[in-house]
């Protein structure tokens, strides 16, 4: 029997979609009891030449800790903003996060020292080569697709403790 092909298509379409919805739900299951959600960290507006940042802010170990993990998605241009008590090389990794990130490694006048990219779920340490402390995290390719370089500087940070 042959099905037109609009209908193989609307079939896989709404298998698809089905399968996405499950492994959504998955993925918001997996978030462990006390985690934050994301409305819950505090949030800065954040400003790159003529971009517009929405950044959720982690300032304590607690948040930093968690940071993006367990989330599926993020929007345009939204972000999470890292920021330390020490001006030093601080590391991170993507355990537990779903999504992949480029992460921007910061000095505390908001100067980008190093622009790396992390593959979702690994435990791939990526470290800065530069002393900072500030650290942004946004989708993958974010800074790439902008034209943002180490060098530039990001405005809109709040002061360092």
């Amino acid at each position: 029997m042959r099905f037109p092909l609009s209908s193989l298509m609307a079939r896989f379409t709404l298998a698809a979609a089905l399968s996405l919805a499950a492994s959504s739900t998955a993925f918001a299951q997996q978030m462990p009891p006390g985690a934050k959600q994301p409305g819950d960290f505090p949030r800065v507006k954040l400003s790159i030449g003529m971009y517009a940042i929405d950044a959720a802010v982690a300032a304590n170990d607690t948040d930093r800790e968690q940071g993006l993990m367990y989330r599926t998605k993020l929007e345009p241009n939204e972000g999470m903003l890292f920021a330390f008590d020490e001006n030093a090389v601080h590391c991170f990794w993507m355990k537990n996060t779903l999504i992949p990130l480029s992460i921007a490694f910061m000095r505390a006048d908001g100067t980008i020292t190093d622009i790396d990219e992390m593959q979702a779920e690994t435990t791939n340490n990526h470290c800065p080569a530069n002393n900072g402390v500030y650290a942004l995290e946004m989708s993958k390719g974010w800074f790439a697709s902008k034209g943002v370089k180490p060098g530039m500087k990001i405005t809109g940070l709040p002061q360092p403790r």
